[in-house]
């Protein structure tokens, strides 16, 4: 098994906000215990890729940064962005490196902000994955190796989350329920579906056959660069150059000149050969402040605190005290309170994603020392 692993580590996580910021951005937060989401990333990696074969892509301005949360990464492993254009260009970037480094790669490919909570079985799904990845389609048509992706059984109607529905009578690797005892088996996918509203996500959770999309893919370096060659062929004769470590005019070149595309709407909606792997381990994308109240350990009135916080007749709320500092709620329910060192963030916790909304209010009024 030829596998390396590429954490994409590029984003700010602006509904994190006061916490995170342009310069500490949310993948270098320690937000669910004492290390940060991007080294709880490489920690889930230990035992299936080696710490030779990890891979980062981030923003030129976190390299550093990087290096710090993950010493045991070899610093040539931790490709810069100069410019952020989502996540096709980011994985056309990773692929091309990796193809001219081992052209049998296969990519396992992460966001460095999620939160998995049982590694033993999530590192099953994966090596499911692997193996349905690196095994040729059996149409006799092509020999094209498939793309595959991990998705998460839902547990509620979520509206945060993308979703992927499967063929659960059709063609598999085996059986397809993934209890406990259970092995992981593939299913072919039969479509993505944006973020839904509550009835839809409702439909989708009770159908049976909808999945959560992870954001996490498995593929043969080939194989994607083989895609984006068909369906993003300016992305492709782009990076595909750059398989060999290019000089950085070549790097920031490519990325002024691409398009701004996410990988599934680039390449997953429009691929033949897509495979799901189901997967039910603790998972969350930790996307905001009420998706960390809601993994949380609560006190029995439903609250979370991080820090020194007194609770009064408060209950369902997430508090974060900063260094030195007190935090008191009194009376109230579905709070989030987070204290940082020069502003406070206080909101309901349903209205936790409008956080990035006050991120782009700051921008454009002038107050960029506060994002």
């Amino acid at each position: 098994m030829s596998l390396y692993a590429v954490i994409m580590a590029g984003g700010v996580g602006s509904r994190f906000w006061p916490r995170s910021r342009r310069a500490t951005p949310k993948q270098f937060l320690d937000v669910l215990g004492p290390t940060s989401l991007i080294q709880n990333t490489a920690a889930r990696l230990q035992g299936l890729v080696e710490p030779e074969r990890i891979f980062v892509v981030t923003h030129a301005d976190y390299v550093e940064q990087t290096q710090e949360h993950l010493p045991f990464v070899p610093a040539e492993n931790i490709l810069a962005e100069p410019i952020a254009k989502n996540t096709a260009p980011c994985i056309a970037f990773a692929a091309a490196r990796l193809h001219g480094l081992d052209p049998d790669a296969t990519m396992l490919i992460l966001p460095a902000d999620h939160l998995v909570q049982n590694v033993k079985r999530f590192q099953e799904v994966v090596r499911e994955a692997v193996r349905r990845a690196e095994t040729p389609e059996a149409d006799g048509a092509s020999g094209a190796f498939p793309l595959v992706t991990i998705g998460v059984r839902p547990t509620h109607p979520e509206t945060g989350y993308g979703y992927i529905q499967y063929d659960a009578d059709g063609e598999t690797d085996g059986v397809s329920d993934d209890g406990p005892a259970a092995t992981p088996e593939a299913h072919r996918v039969m479509t993505f579906a944006e973020k839904p509203d509550l009835a839809t996500a409702e439909r989708f959770v009770e159908a049976g056959d909808f999945l959560w999309n992870s954001g996490m893919f498995i593929w043969r370096a080939d194989a994607i660069l083989a895609e984006m060659e068909e369906h993003l062929p300016e992305i492709h004769a782009l990076f595909a150059p750059l398989a060999s470590s290019p000089a950085q005019e070549a790097i920031t070149r490519a990325y002024e000149r691409t398009p701004k595309v996410s990988i599934d709407v680039g390449i997953m909606e429009k691929a033949r050969h897509v495979w799901v792997v189901p997967g039910a381990f603790g998972w969350s994308d930790v996307g905001d402040w009420r998706a960390v109240h809601a993994v949380a350990e609560k006190d029995e009135a439903g609250n979370v605190a991080e820090g020194d916080v007194i609770f009064h007749h408060t209950s369902r709320s997430y508090a974060k005290a900063g260094p030195g500092r007190m935090l008191v709620l009194v009376g109230l329910q579905d709070a989030v309170v987070v204290d940082a060192e020069d502003a406070v963030l206080v909101c309901h916790r349903e209205s936790a994603q409008r956080v990035k909304d006050v991120v782009d209010y700051l921008g454009v009024h002038g107050l960029d020392h506060l994002t």
